[in-house]
């Protein structure tokens, strides 16, 4: 990975779909498919960039999963369940770097706006405006809209910084409020 890269300080993984569905329809080769993508692939990816973060002790890394890994809501399986064993992965994950100055922590997405909300949209209510299907999704969230990018991406900064020299194994929900669950 060094020679790809160079050294590695931080790792945000950041891979996946929102794949429902209820138990009784669910395919274990689609459950399979969705926990590679988002476990497997983020335990490999840390697996190399580990090497290169214990030598010069410290890293980070951020594991991006849902909110739905802390309150999964019924018909949420492959989504739910990989996200659930993300938050645990980071758990772990946490305990056995911080001794080598690599600080492992998740962000939890909620409603923030990516091209994904297209697809929703046009797959869920293709006969509404797209600002008028959002504005219908924002209604579940507290603060009362879906979130930037850009608010996402301040905490995974903040995360990423010296600012968050104490912080690891934790799980912060970028979400307006929209989890039941701390």
């Amino acid at each position: 990975m060094r020679k790809l890269c160079g050294h590695v300080d931080i790792v945000v993984n950041n891979a996946g779909t929102s794949q429902r569905a209820p138990i009784e329809a669910i395919e274990l080769n689609a459950l399979r498919n969705d926990m590679d993508l988002k476990v497997a692939a983020a335990l490999r990816i840390v697996q190399l960039a580990l090497p290169h973060m214990r030598q010069q002790h410290w890293g980070r890394v951020i594991n991006v999963v849902s909110v739905a890994g802390k309150a999964p809501a019924a018909g949420g399986v492959p989504t739910a369940l990989a996200r659930a064993a993300g938050l645990a992965l980071t758990k772990i994950m946490a305990a056995e770097l911080a001794p080598h100055g690599v600080l492992v922590n998740a962000m939890c997405v909620g409603l923030i706006l990516s091209e994904q909300w297209k697809r929703f949209h046009a797959n869920d209510r293709p006969e509404l405006a797209f600002d008028d299907y959002l504005a219908g999704r924002a209604k579940a969230v507290p603060l009362g809209r879906i979130g930037s990018s850009g608010e996402f991406a301040n905490v995974a900064c903040f995360l990423a910084s010296d600012l968050a020299s104490y912080v690891t194994g934790t799980a912060i929900n970028v979400d307006g409020g929209l989890s039941p669950m701390w």
